[in-house]
């Protein structure tokens, strides 16, 4: 059977997750506009640094529970890399629609309200009740994947 163009893009998502570098949570992020890829994202390093499946995890050294503490981690959430990649090469997201296989944090959502992101379609949950909180309140259309599919 022919996927839904929202099961088709999450299909992708979690693809691209399997190239994440966290040892605590994989997590893949497609950005969408038109029913055409403009970027993908994976949660790991910035460029050119030590991954944490190379140097460890400070969070789980520091017994930090998932959802805190964003700023001791290393990586770089992915919905945060897939929209670095978009202004890294000159690419336009207003308007789109952000796939990602967690509910995004506070500080991704926020992010995703600046870049003008229309639609986002998550899968896994995330302990970040502000982040719902400030999507709610902004004009993004928030979708839990397999609660309103998009044929």
């Amino acid at each position: 059977m022919r996927p839904s163009w929202d099961e088709y893009f999450m299909e992708i998502a979690e693809v691209v997750k399997k190239r994440s570098t966290c040892t605590r949570r994989q997590i893949g992020a497609v950005i969408v506009k038109d029913k055409q890829i403009l970027t993908t994202g994976y949660n790991g390093a910035p460029r050119g640094l030590k991954h944490c499946d190379e140097v460890g995890c400070l969070r789980d050294k520091l017994n930090i529970p998932s959802g805190q503490r964003h700023e001791l981690c290393r990586s770089m959430h992915a919905e945060q890399n897939a929209i670095v990649q978009a202004a890294y090469h000159g690419i336009s997201i207003k308007d789109s629609v952000l796939y990602v296989t967690a509910q995004p944090c506070a500080l991704c959502a926020k992010m995703c309200i600046n870049a003008g992101i229309k639609r986002i379609v998550y899968s896994g949950e995330y302990p970040d009740q502000f982040s719902l909180e400030l999507l709610g309140e902004s004009n993004i259309e928030l979708v839990k994947f397999g609660e309103k599919i998009d044929e």
